[in-house]
């Protein structure tokens, strides 16, 4: 079975043809349990979210707020495996048809066996793989497994990225461009904005990928600026919170369900 780069690129593509930004919602495999993280992913799907990011598990996510790194830690200590990633994905895609990524460290990946990794996560019906450490430089031998399972290889760009390096970042990756920034600092939010419209900007000016942005974006407001000059809004750390916050699974689910409503009207909104 191949992967599913086509069903992201559709995805992406229809969103735009609808003059919007889509909706990309990340949580973590694993969490609150196996089972939990599954629902959680289909509770998104249905609250509006156009693609789903699902969280590799990593005992040290250096690149991940503290919100998602206790997400992290709960789905660690409770055994979490990759098989539980894939079987994340499969369950997750089956139910929704939606394109599903895992997000990983390189390191997991590494220990597992990259054809194994990129032949279970095709199988699964994946879309691809957002790969925040990986230099591209030493990507190549990823980068021909996934395009052999037709899975997409997302790369991430940071504001420190200059624009010699951004052109060869983009000239790599596939799917989209994940553009990272932060605006979750009270007080700076406004001029982190403008940054990652600059980053936005720098790097469409080397692509033709999608440029879908990581903000720290938490509700519909911040949802829409940022769908007025990206392709696509990630949101992960405000999904997580709304479990951690939840007294019971249920409403956890109703929770991350209502947060994709209203940010899917958001990034309508531009």
């Amino acid at each position: 079975m191949s992967g599913n780069i086509e069903l992201l690129s559709a995805a992406l593509a229809g969103a735009k043809a609808e003059d919007r930004a889509a909706l990309i919602a990340y949580l973590p495999a694993g969490f609150p349990t196996v089972d939990g993280g599954i629902e959680a992913v289909k509770a998104v799907v249905a609250g509006g979210a156009d693609v789903v990011e699902v969280g590799l598990p990593h005992s040290d996510p250096v690149l991940d707020g503290p919100v998602i790194q206790t997400a992290d830690d709960i789905a660690l200590r409770g055994g979490v495996k990759i098989a539980d990633v894939m079987r994340t994905v499969r369950e997750a895609y089956e139910a929704t048809g939606a394109p599903i990524l895992v997000m990983t460290y390189w390191n997991p990946i590494d220990r597992y066996g990259i054809e194994r990794f990129t032949a279970e996560l095709a199988e699964a019906g994946g879309a691809g793989c957002i790969l925040p450490d990986l230099p591209v430089q030493e990507s190549s031998v990823w980068r021909e497994h996934a395009d052999k399972h037709g899975l997409a290889t997302v790369f991430v760009v940071a504001p420190s990225s200059k624009d010699e390096r951004l052109t060869t970042i983009t000239a790599a990756g596939s799917g989209f461009v994940y553009a990272a920034s932060l605006m979750g600092v009270t007080g700076t939010r406004e001029s982190v904005g403008e940054q990652a419209q600059d980053l936005v900007r720098r790097t469409r000016a080397t692509t033709e990928l999608p440029v879908c942005v990581g903000l720290g974006v938490s509700n519909a407001q911040q949802a829409a600026e940022v769908a007025v000059f990206a392709d696509g809004v990630i949101v992960g750390s405000a999904f997580v919170k709304r479990i951690l916050d939840a007294p019971d699974e249920a409403s956890g689910l109703a929770a991350v369900r209502s947060l994709a409503g209203e940010l899917a009207e958001g990034v309508r909104k531009r």
